[in-house]
């Protein structure tokens, strides 16, 4: 029996439920508070058991339920606050190359779409994720991975799709696999095949269309190397029916739906997530109010990418208010990429949604949590600070959760826990190295 307490908090703050918070439900935090200084038994306090949540609540609750628990080992929370682990729902995590050229190009005035018109954008990161070796391709995940877990994230969906080529997809796919099984931080892969037409299908975009469908996705359904299937749906990539010919193959092979709609055109993304019942629709910067309804209607969740329109320099964000006031439910990511959002950071995304998306700090911390959670199909398991969940806990360096966006521009993480073990401090960086257990999502819903 492993157990660990997590004593001396100022505050513990989490969503709670199973399924994604919408509405006004998705500012329902709840928000348990110590006394002024916590030596008079009204401290707050986790306890974790066998990797679960046992308690979640006051010390005096604790001590009447069990006891003085003599010989756990205990964790100062040094009068912070803890919050469920931060899952990040959309990153595109093993690739190789760099694009700050790109990037000093776009400042200088240049479009996204130019750029990648004239040979750079994704085509540029396949040329150099294709000429990698798998071990090089996994070194430069786990780097990545290691910025993750110092910034809180326990839990993160990762793509493939700098391959586009059936051995170059598998090779990323297995660097995910890979990297997994090498550090704490929980995978859940997604095949993204579809996320450019490769320079040597340039004219003959069926061909490509007929290689992912019938020999990319069968190939990566059969390894369980995937559990969801990804398009980028969009006026100058894929258009909403090559989209659907896509999700339907992966569909077919028991990879459930997800993708990239309506970043910058309204390119009927949405609706075609809310047509398949998508487990998210991403970006949405340019999403229609019938795609709005859709998604509400549909029960599909609005992942949404601000780091990108940051980082792209646009004026243009997400409209998460129209979205949460139609009944959508709102999660977040950071896009993790080499070309529109280079950044490991979900605080910095939480507090990017909370000063361009309008959220407030409450739907911030369930867009990052529970509400991403689901997305991958893990809601009853992470995603809150309730007994019977998984013990993924992050403590903050903070006397409440408002701090989360006010004391902005700094990494806020003290601790990371994951199930039920301390793998992350700062300062310590030692401290998460090897994972607790396997931890990697397998695919046909495995």
């Amino acid at each position: 029996m492993t157990d660990l307490l997590i004593e001396n908090l100022a505050e513990i703050a989490t969503p709670r439920g199973t399924t994604p918070r919408r509405g006004a439900e998705q500012a329902a935090v709840a928000r348990l508070r110590a006394g002024s200084n916590g030596s008079d038994g009204s401290g707050v306090e986790i306890l974790c058991r066998d990797g679960r949540l046992a308690f979640v609540g006051s010390r005096s609750e604790r001590e009447r339920l069990w006891g003085e628990l003599p010989g756990v080992p205990r964790l100062d929370g040094r009068r912070g606050t803890a919050v469920p682990g931060f899952v990040d729902g959309h990153t595109h995590l093993p690739w190789a190359g760099s694009r700050e050229d790109e990037f000093v190009q776009r400042l200088a005035g240049r479009s996204y779409q130019e750029i990648a018109a004239a040979g750079g954008g994704i085509l540029q990161t396949v040329r150099a994720t294709r000429a990698a070796d798998a071990p090089a391709l996994l070194e430069l995940a786990l780097g990545r991975l290691g910025w993750m877990l110092s910034c809180g994230t326990t839990t993160a969906e990762a793509k493939s799709g700098y391959g586009l080529s059936l051995g170059a997809e598998l090779k990323q796919l297995e660097a995910i696999r890979a990297a997994a099984l090498a550090q704490p931080v929980e995978l859940v892969p997604t095949l993204l095949a579809a996320h450019e037409v490769p320079e040597e299908y340039r004219h003959r975009r069926d061909a490509y269309l007929d290689l992912v469908c019938e020999e990319i996705v069968p190939a990566a359904a059969a390894r369980g190397l995937a559990r969801f299937c990804d398009v980028f749906c969009e006026k100058s990539v894929f258009s909403a029916a090559e989209s659907r010919r896509v999700l339907e193959a992966g569909r077919r092979h028991g990879l459930l739906p997800r993708l990239h709609a309506d970043e910058f055109v309204d390119s009927g993304g949405a609706l075609l997530a809310a047509e398949l019942g998508a487990l998210s629709a991403d970006h949405l910067m340019a999403v229609s109010p019938a795609g709005i309804e859709a998604l509400a209607a549909a029960g599909v969740t609005a992942l949404l990418l601000p780091g990108t329109s940051f980082f792209l320099a646009k004026r243009i964000y997400a409209p998460a208010r129209r979205l949460i006031a139609a009944g959508v439910p709102v999660a977040l990511g950071t896009d993790c990429n080499p070309g529109s959002s280079y950044t490991e950071s979900l605080p910095t995304i939480a507090q990017l949604a909370v000063f361009e998306l309008g959220l407030s700090i409450e739907e911030a911390l369930t867009a990052v949590t529970l509400n991403p959670a689901c997305t991958l199909g893990l809601g009853s398991e992470i995603g809150s600070l309730e007994a019977g969940k998984r013990a993924d806990v992050v403590v903050l360096d903070a006397p409440n959760l408002l701090h989360l966006a006010y004391h902005y521009g700094v990494n806020p993480v003290r601790s990371v826990i994951k199930a039920g073990r301390e793998v992350y401090r700062a300062g310590n960086l030692a401290a998460a190295a090897g994972p607790p257990a396997s931890r990697i999502h397998q695919g046909n819903g495995t």
